[in-house]
């Protein structure tokens, strides 16, 4: 009876978990969705739940600490590979580096879940929705400031 209580304690732990990714990354996705980019509701909270699930497989207790190395090892490079996806180069100008750089935030917030340690999570969350939000506007003004094309704008100099 005990490992039968047990198991369904393991259960209700991981599920838990599973969900908890799920709901953290889903303002940032949301937020992504609702500005019409390409990488959005979907992409974000399903990284976070497959972070959280391989870091809950490698936290098993027949686990070696080489084994749970190697395991987050390739879920790094695994989502870093996903976020190389969501980058575009095209006639100069580099686009999308927001998007996987905010995949690879999702990736450790569901890996910090997994951990138990839910206020890195949760700080991953919303400092991740704040750089989207909260410096869009920033960025779309410095590239205005910049030209139309992406370059620099280099002032003149002043000593002829």
């Amino acid at each position: 009876m005990d490992l039968l209580r047990d198991g369904w304690q393991e259960v209700a732990h991981d599920t838990g978990r599973l969900l908890l990714a799920y709901l953290l990354a889903l303002p940032v996705g949301w937020y992504r969705e609702k500005e019409a980019h390409s990488v959005g509701l979907r992409t974000f909270p399903l990284t976070a739940v497959a972070s959280c699930g391989y870091v809950l497989l490698a936290s098993a207790p027949h686990m070696t600490p080489d084994a749970q190395s190697r395991i987050i090892q390739g879920l790094v490079a695994g989502i870093g590979f996903i976020g190389g996806g969501a980058i575009l180069k095209a006639e100069g100008s580099v686009r999308g580096t927001s998007a996987a750089a905010s995949i690879w935030n999702t990736g450790a917030l569901g890996a910090a879940v997994a951990l138990d340690r839910f206020y890195v999570a949760a700080m991953l969350a919303l400092l991740n929705l704040f750089a989207l939000r909260f410096f869009h506007p920033v960025k779309d003004r410095i590239d205005s400031d910049n030209g139309k094309n992406g370059t620099a704008v280099v002032p003149e100099n002043d000593h002829k």
